[in-house]
């Protein structure tokens, strides 16, 4: 059986760079207010007309993500998107990248797993090259919030948070068992769904034809709706849980990690994790800070940024975590 090893990254973000400053003369906010909170200084919005959406940053951040692998378009033999925020209710944005980048008729598959969609993703790459299904994967994690955030005071605990952008990698196949991915873990509890949740539109409570029908000013089903110290409670134990679970998978122990990138959900959560463990800021990357939650895009822009930046070396334990909407959560141990 083979292991599966990531040898292309990419990513891209928006141009538009949206401050706390910027929101505040949108909603009662401040920026003490946002990153006292969160952490978050400034995000990425897409400007309407620029032609950027979800399938189209996934796009730009696949075709860097396959240069530096090395690989030609065409040796890619399946794609997996994943995203909360396809350009369609259907079809997903996998066909699209598939078009886009004129691949051959090669599968592609969509992720709707939210802030851990790309561990979910990652783990049914690893997993089809471990088969020997498949021999080169494309994985994408792509968002476009910001263009269905209600952004008034009324939804400024949900808003502040989110920002646009795509990151890929390009899993192939690897034949020495010590190196790559070592194992992936996923967990989810739907009892909590409606903790972080958006309804509509929804074949189950809100359809489009009922908000038509309604016509109601004050409907915010079609807006997220998070609780948010409830899912601060459970991610920072469900976190812990999954990064243990991943070590003591592979007789690891916390300080063989050389690099947790964690979703960047808030800073506040990362930081909590951080302490627990005793990591130093040498072992933990973040950047929510420039780019605030961008959900199934945060771990492959940061997995990308922290290579680029040198911080990911070969033999490196590198360790990947997500919790969130579902409740869902994962991680996966890799040796670099």
């Amino acid at each position: 059986m083979y292991n599966s090893k990531i040898i292309g990254l990419g990513k891209y973000v928006p141009d538009n760079i949206v401050t706390n400053d910027d929101l505040s003369k949108l909603m009662d906010t401040n920026d003490e207010w946002i990153q006292e909170r969160t952490g978050i200084k400034e995000r990425r919005w897409v400007e309407k007309g620029s032609g950027d959406t979800t399938a189209t940053m996934g796009v730009k951040a696949a075709k860097i993500a396959i240069e530096r692998s090395g690989l030609d378009k065409d040796d890619i033999d399946f794609i997996i998107f994943a995203t909360l925020s396809p350009d369609m209710y259907f079809p997903g944005p996998g066909v699209q990248v598939q078009h886009a980048l004129d691949i051959k008729t090669i599968g592609a598959l969509d992720v709707r797993n939210q802030c851990s969609g790309f561990v979910y993703a990652m783990s049914v790459a690893d997993n089809f090259i471990k088969t020997g299904m498949y021999k080169n994967i494309l994985v994408i994690g792509s968002e476009l919030h910001s263009f269905g955030l209600d952004k008034t005071t009324r939804g400024r605990g949900v808003s502040v948070i989110f920002g646009d952008g795509a990151g890929a990698a390009v899993l192939t196949r690897e034949e020495d068992n010590s190196k790559g991915v070592l194992s992936t873990h996923l967990h989810s509890q739907g009892e909590h769904a409606e903790e972080l949740v958006l309804i509509a539109p929804g074949m189950g409570k809100r359809w489009v034809s009922d908000i038509l029908a309604d016509n109601d000013p004050d409907d915010v089903s079609y807006f997220p709706h998070m609780n948010g110290q409830f899912v601060f409670k459970n991610a920072v134990v469900r976190f812990s849980e999954v990064i243990m679970e991943g070590l003591m998978k592979n007789k690891l122990e916390v300080s063989d990690i050389d690099m947790l990138i964690p979703h960047q959900a808030n800073l506040r959560i990362s930081q909590f994790i951080q302490r627990k463990f005793k990591l130093s800021d040498d072992q933990v990357f973040n950047n929510i800070q420039k780019y605030g939650n961008t959900t199934a895009a945060s771990i492959p822009i940061a997995l990308t940024e922290a290579w680029e930046e040198g911080k990911i070396k070969e033999g490196d334990t590198v360790v990947l975590a997500a919790f969130g909407s579902g409740f869902t959560w994962g991680s996966v141990i890799m040796k670099w």
